[in-house]
């Protein structure tokens, strides 16, 4: 029972604590008129309120009925993207006025509801669950006594953002690309090692140019070749060195050493002191007429170690250079100006003849990694 201090003068208007409790009486009274008996002070009370004092009375009244006896209520279902419902996501409705939020933890179904709440304050919702984006409602305002169901609560996927570090090692690079190199054959046999099918390719240290140059000099392929080669020179007798089991070893050491200093000098040599790559680099793209001249001018043309292009100061020099010292071991019928200079030319028509062939028909047959391209 609330209990009301005596007013203490007929003029003076009930204190704030009097008309909450008149307000509180009358609202009593108007839902039950024939159950609730008004306490005699109050008649009196009534009788002496001025009009100022009675619209205090009915205005707190009003007060209690909107705000205290007319809360509002707010409520949704928590889903995925594929309208699936989402259990255990946590609900959490902040009071943008100030005061400590809520929070609801939601079941199987997805449903939350919030209740009773205080109408004409900003709300917000904000929805946590494992494994799905946050998701923030905006500002909600209720009025007295409404029930707002917030439609078309989603939740994405939430995205993981992974950083991953790629570091390029040069020397690891070029390790890799140098056994690959060692494992290309035409038709798995034949030796095509001085051919990068890459054309970021690393450049060859002057160790690698050294061992690539050896490799294919003592290969068992590359000696079967100087043996045919020796015997097409024996039948056209060519060079003079007579025929017979004398003349064929002659033939087979000339050949052999022709192909040994060619390749030492313009391939590991001349490499290593111009800072040139030895291999041939492959086009393979674009129009016929830009890969024949790519393969043409490759004798003449070469890349440097720092990526630039200049003048093949190294295939140039290794033919001239092993033509010239043809002449040491060559018949003296055989030797001069003349052979310097028509071996050189020989020599460098067999290398554009040879990238032509790179450029056209090696790469569908040559064995890369185990694998043919």
């Amino acid at each position: 029972m609330v209990r009301a201090s005596p007013l203490r003068g007929e003029d003076q208007c009930p204190t704030r604590s009097q008309v909450l409790a008149i307000g509180s009486f009358v609202k009593l009274a108007r839902s039950r008129p024939c159950s609730v008996i008004l306490p005699p002070f109050l008649y009196t009370l009534r009788s002496r309120l001025r009009a100022p004092c009675a619209f205090s009375v009915a205005a707190a009244g009003q007060a209690i009925s909107k705000s205290d006896l007319n809360p509002a209520t707010l409520m949704g279902t928590v889903m995925d993207m594929n309208g699936d419902t989402v259990p255990n996501a946590t609900v959490s409705l902040i009071d943008l006025n100030g005061a400590g939020p809520s929070t609801f933890k939601t079941a199987e179904n997805g449903f939350f509801q919030f209740s009773p709440l205080r109408p004409e304050i900003p709300y917000q919702i904000k929805i946590a669950a494992e494994g799905f984006a946050e998701w923030t409602s905006s500002t909600i305002t209720l009025q007295p006594g409404q029930f707002k169901i917030i439609a078309d609560v989603r939740l994405r996927i939430r995205t993981e953002q992974t950083a991953i570090q790629v570091t390029y090692d040069p020397v690891e690079v070029a390790t890799e690309q140098f056994q690959s190199l060692e494992t290309q054959r035409v038709w798995g046999i034949v030796p095509n090692f001085y051919v990068s099918y890459d054309a970021n390719a690393e450049p060859l240290t002057a160790k690698r140019k050294f061992a690539l140059a050896l490799r294919v000099s003592v290969d068992p392929v590359t000696a079967a070749g100087v043996a045919l080669v020796s015997g097409a020179k024996q039948a056209s007798n060519s060079p003079n060195f007579g025929q017979g089991a004398k003349g064929y070893g002659d033939r087979f050491g000339a050949v052999a050493a022709d192909g040994f200093s060619d390749i030492m000098i313009g391939g590991a040599i001349l490499p290593t002191l111009l800072h040139q790559d030895p291999r041939y680099f492959y086009q393979g793209r674009g129009r016929t007429g830009s890969r024949i001249r790519h393969a043409v001018l490759s004798p003449f043309w070469a890349r440097y170690d720092n990526g630039r292009w200049g003048l093949n100061y190294s295939s140039l020099g290794g033919d001239l250079a092993s033509s010239a010292l043809s002449n040491l071991y060559y018949p003296t019928s055989n030797r001069g100006v003349g052979l310097i200079f028509g071996s050189f030319a020989i020599g460098t028509a067999e290398r554009v003849g040879a990238n032509l062939a790179q450029e056209f028909l090696f790469a569908k047959f040559t064995h890369r990694g185990g694998h043919i391209n």
